[in-house]
């Protein structure tokens, strides 16, 4: 049985660390937990007028009910163990390859779901344009993790030369405010889509559409919590 104790003034990415299944519950109940959880439980909480008390039984009742603690070893999170270069190598595998992959094809749905659709369902025009703007951003994104910023980090590791923090420092700021541009087009696409909620009459490609919307967002705040919370603190911070 699990022994966490979480309690108000923990940070909501924190607690993410300390206990990944925590993700689940603060995406069900729109907490942010990447892009905006270095803050208060509490403050979180009020935000969406969430009663603490409520939310903190409910987190440590699902820490003890949770079997396995599948992301933890020993109860220290697995991506906490990692060397930079272990969990670099993860994030590209795992979250970098995906979109890659599915960003066109996403595309490919939200186009043709617009083009049949769109001229009842007005918003499905704004869908498409948010969604090709973070589709162009994140696979923007990638590359200049990939060719340019994760190198400097690696670099960093093996030299710990001060020279290059200034550098560093502002390559991730500016990461984290992409982090934060493709996290508001999320939550707006989850706004106008009723949280990916299809009409009741919707075709096939109508639901996957959405579906597939969703997946997208969930495995967006894996990716930028496991950088944001995990990876980029252990380099030079402003």
């Amino acid at each position: 049985m699990s022994t966490l104790i979480f309690d108000k003034e923990d940070k909501v990415s924190e607690i993410v660390i300390k206990f990944p299944k925590a993700s689940d519950y603060f995406r069900d109940h729109k907490i942010d937990f990447c892009c905006g959880g270095n803050r208060p439980l509490q403050e979180a909480l009020e935000e969406r007028g969430l009663e603490l008390k409520r939310v903190l039984d409910e987190l440590h009742h699902l820490a003890a009910n949770h079997a396995g603690l599948e992301d933890n070893q020993g109860g220290k999170n697995v991506y906490v163990q990692m060397d930079s270069s272990t969990l670099i190598q993860y994030i590209v595998s795992k979250h970098h390859d995906y979109l890659r992959e599915e960003l066109p094809e996403i595309q490919k749905n939200v186009t043709r779901v617009n083009r049949v659709h769109g001229h009842h369902d007005l918003h499905l025009v704004e869908v498409e344009a948010l969604y090709t703007v973070l589709k162009n951003e994140l696979l923007e994104h990638t590359t200049k993790e990939e060719v340019e910023i994760f190198p400097q980090m690696l670099i960093w590791d093996e030299t710990q030369n001060t020279s290059s923090d200034n550098k560093l420092r502002e390559a991730i700021s500016g990461l984290e405010s992409e982090h934060d541009e493709a996290g508001n087009i999320l939550k707006k696409l989850r706004e106008i889509t009723n949280d990916f909620t299809p009409p009741v009459n919707a075709c096939t490609t109508y639901r996957l559409t959405y579906e597939r919307l969703a997946e997208l967002e969930r495995m967006t705040y894996e990716h930028v919590h496991l950088e944001n919370n995990i990876l980029f603190p252990r380099y030079p911070q402003a």
